[in-house]
This record gives C-alpha cells, sequence and structure tokens, in this order.
C-alpha cells in the first residue's frame, strides 16, 4: 500500500480525501507521475475520512455513509468525516502564502479542461481532491467547505478515485520539469491523434500498410499542414 508521497521541497502538494488509497498504488508507481515524485516536484498525502470518526458500531466497524433522507436506492457518505479529513488536511498546510483549491467530483458539474489544469498549476499550491461513494456525498459539505465541482465527463463512476487520478496527471504535466520537454505538451504544439512509427511499410495479412508520404519528406511546412488537417 502507498501510504503517502511526501517532499520537502515541491511545485505542487496533492492531499487526496479517500477510502480507498490503495486505488492509487499502481498508478503513482509508474511511469511520468512515478517520476514526478522522485524528483519532488508533486506531492501526495491521503486523509481516510473512516480515520476521523469516533464512534463504532456494534461490530466494530466506522460507517461513513448512512441511508438518504426522503429515501431512495443507495447510500450517502456523510458530511462530518470528510468535513474533519479536509480540515486536518488544512491544518498540515502551514505555508501562509499556500494556496489552496479544494474539490469535489460531481458528475453533473462543468467539466474539467487541459485550460482548467494550467489555471489550476499555475494558481495553487495546494489541491484538495475528495473522493465521493456510493450515491454521493452529502451537499452540505460543498456548501461548508467552499468547494469546486468538476467533472471528468458525461458519465457516472463507482467513485472519485479514478476522476482524481485524471485530474493529479493532467495538472502534473503542466509542471515545469515533469514532463522532458515543454514541446512535450500535446496542447502546446500541433498535434494528432494519427501518428506513426518505424517500420515504414507494416505488412498484415499480405497487405501493405504504409506511413504517409508527407511525414518522410522532410518538409516542417507541409507535414505541419497534413497535421492541422487531422485536428479538425
Amino acid at each position: 500500500m502507498i501510504s503517502n508521497y511526501q517532499c520537502n521541497q515541491f511545485s505542487m502538494r496533492f492531499h487526496i480525501v479517500t477510502i480507498f488509497p490503495n486505488a492509487f498504488d499502481s498508478y503513482f508507481k509508474e511511469s511520468i507521475i512515478a517520476r514526478a515524485f522522485k524528483k519532488k516536484l508533486i506531492s501526495v498525502k491521503f486523509y481516510n475520512p473512516r480515520d476521523f470518526i469516533k464512534d463504532k458500531n456494534k461490530n466494530g466497524y466506522k460507517p461513513v455513509d448512512d441511508k438518504p433522507y426522503a429515501g431512495g436506492p443507495g447510500m450517502v457518505m456523510k458530511a462530518e468525516p470528510i468535513i474533519r479529513a479536509v480540515e486536518k488536511a488544512i491544518s498540515r498546510i502551514k505555508n501562509k502564502k499556500s494556496k489552496i483549491l479544494t474539490i469535489n467530483f460531481v458528475p453533473s458539474a462543468g467539466k474539467f479542461t487541459t485550460s482548467l489544469a494550467k489555471t489550476i498549476s499555475k494558481k495553487y499550491t495546494d489541491v484538495i481532491l475528495i473522493c465521493g461513494r456510493y450515491e454521493g456525498i452529502d451537499a452540505r459539505v460543498d456548501k461548508i467547505l467552499k468547494t469546486k465541482q468538476i467533472s471528468i465527463g458525461d458519465y457516472v463512476l463507482t467513485g472519485g478515485e479514478l476522476p482524481a487520478m485524471v485530474l493529479l496527471d493532467s495538472v502534473s504535466r503542466q509542471i515545469p520539469g515533469v514532463l522532458g520537454k515543454y514541446e512535450s505538451l500535446e496542447e502546446e504544439r500541433v498535434s494528432s491523434s494519427e501518428v506513426y512509427t518505424r517500420p515504414e511499410i507494416l505488412k498484415y495479412k499480405s497487405k501493405n500498410y504504409k506511413v504517409p508520404k508527407v511525414l518522410l519528406s522532410g518538409h516542417h511546412e507541409k507535414i505541419e499542414e497534413w497535421k492541422k488537417a487531422r485536428t479538425k
């Protein structure tokens, strides 16, 4: 299990409120994000709402959810343990110059975009990500904590852990040094979803699939025109 990714020097600190911190293990240990942790460009700390529940039920279990008022299917995450978890995160941000953004992932909210990722990377030092579960989180959490609601798409997921990974990845790549080169940012150059690499001719089931001639021409202006035509 990954308990916490911490560092003394950082460009961005993420604080993740989740009842399933193990869900982040494999993703944070691989590739670009893993290198960003190693280079101390980002840090992550987890806060489990269960740790902020005082009372246990008769089985020794600490429930973070309860039945929704007015009925309905499923369960709703309680407000108090989440609020306490966020307050704990804020209390650990000791630098008075820190700028904090608290995010709650809601399918019906405004869409997360690269533009927003850039804004977050430049404007904030600490981002708190609340990962909901079940039928959602008690709406009073947003009212009390003044959260920013964000959606990563027009679909419903089992929990907020995947959206948190998406946002962390997208924001982290905007931080200088996370990617090898500035030009690696697809959004900062003419990019196309139609890309090719070696071999020049791929043989498959008696057919030859060739790389477009323009990409082999060395004519940069024509190559850029070809890419632009495929980004529309």
